[in-house]
């Protein structure tokens, strides 16, 4: 076999985001202006290290960005209230919402309020839907980047047999619908699976297999299907260094392509919620 290749996701984000720079500056001499607001409900420290790297992104691209924190005592709906109330902002074009939220507010509820077209992390249901009917329109970004990963390594994908450990509503569900659009078998596997012992069978059959469960090296290299692209979102924290669930180096034996664990998926998840404030942004203005 030959020897498997590191799929640098770092590279991969670095490239779209420069041509997101380009897009955008060609945006604004046409009138459109993409601008992010990032609601935070109460102060959070582990979400100001999301909120400053997102600034930060946004800048360095040229997209607007502000964040909207608000009073952590205000009941669900009073939040559901200024999330509204930016839907009506025109010159708003992406809402993103900052977890976790205090104890007793429905996140779901709350991310279901954001403007089906503003809704960059694609997690309204509506936005959920249009990918089962095969025309998606903003993706969940870590999903969307998994297709994106997938893709770079230039495998057709008609006809391959696909394995996505992990069933959750913003990763393992809408990447199996993606995969399914390009008419990839696809089987889905989550704690059932794993609960009958069937979870080696699966992984073995998998030609793309895409782990999704945060659980450290919950999926030996052993069980690999020899020349299988390993696509691993997971990021665990084993003492004191960031492992994935997949067993990296064991794997990276069996495996044509696989992620690193960081540098592999996280960058890219990055760029795409870029990629989604652009897209709300295009769509916004043109429609």
């Amino acid at each position: 076999m030959e020897e498997t290749k590191i799929i640098d996701g770092k590279s991969i984000a670095r490239e779209m985001k420069e041509k997101l720079k380009t897009e955008i500056e060609v945006l604004k001499k046409e009138g459109i202006s993409p601008k992010l607001v990032a609601v935070q409900v109460g102060e959070n420290e582990a979400s100001a290290v999301y909120t400053k790297a997102q600034k930060k992104n946004c800048e360095n691209l040229g997209i607007d960005y502000e964040l909207a924190v608000i009073d952590k005592g205000l009941s669900q709906n009073e939040i559901i209230e200024h999330i509204q109330k930016l839907n009506q902002d025109n010159s708003i074009t992406g809402i993103i919402l900052q977890l976790p939220l205090p104890e007793g507010i429905s996140a779901v509820e709350v991310q279901s309020s954001i403007a089906v077209e503003k809704d960059v992390e694609g997690v309204n249901p509506a936005n959920l839907g249009w990918i089962t009917y095969g025309k998606p329109k903003l993706i969940p970004c870590t999903a969307a980047a998994v297709m994106e990963l997938i893709e770079t390594t230039g495998i057709d994908l008609y006809g391959k047999e696909a394995v996505m450990v992990g069933h959750s509503d913003i990763v393992g569900k809408p990447v199996a619908l993606l995969l399914l659009n390009k008419f990839v078998t696809t089987s889905v596997c989550h704690i059932g699976t794993g609960e009958r012992g069937n979870l080696p069978e699966y992984v073995g059959k998998a030609e793309i297999l895409i782990v999704a469960v945060g659980k450290a090296n919950l999926v030996k290299g052993e069980w690999i299907r020899e020349g299988a692209i390993v696509i691993d979102v997971g990021i665990n924290r084993v003492e004191g260094k960031l492992v994935g669930d997949v067993e990296f180096e064991e794997a990276k034996k069996k495996a044509s392509w696989i992620t690193p664990v960081p540098g592999g998926v996280g960058p890219v998840t990055t760029a795409m919620l870029l990629k989604n404030t652009v897209t709300a942004a295009k769509a916004q203005y043109h429609r």
